[in-house]
């Protein structure tokens, strides 16, 4: 996240959809409600939780930030966000798996192959 929002140091998805129609308020009372339990951490601890509506092409990003609150959108205009089909809650994702992510790649098949085991 170049520019005025810092890289936080977790990146958490909330893996069931959303309204996206909640606004900070909203979104923050879901983080402690429900998150904050399965996480167990603060939620101002300086993570950023993603949330995805029904149809998976918006997103919605809240990140405390040590002086407020942030809360971004993303649309597709094509296509859809590939969200982990886990039971969980929540479910953490690395930096480089969030750029692809939010650039609508499928970043759950990008994984290194284990190296072929080569016997002549």
């Amino acid at each position: 996240m170049p520019g005025l929002i810092e890289a936080p140091p977790q990146i958490w998805l909330a893996v069931e959809p959303v309204d996206l129609r909640r606004g900070i308020d909203g979104l923050s009372a879901i983080v402690q409600q429900a998150l904050e339990q399965a996480l167990e951490q603060a939620p101002c601890a300086g993570s950023a939780f993603v949330f995805r509506n029904r149809a998976g092409n918006r997103l919605k990003l809240l990140l405390w930030d040590g002086n407020g609150v942030w809360l971004c959108q993303r649309r597709l205009h094509r296509g859809h966000f590939i969200w982990p089909r886990d039971g969980d809650r929540c479910f953490s994702i690395s930096q480089a798996q969030w750029q692809w992510l939010i650039a609508g790649v499928d970043w759950q098949r990008l994984s290194v192959l284990p190296p072929a085991d080569w016997q002549v």
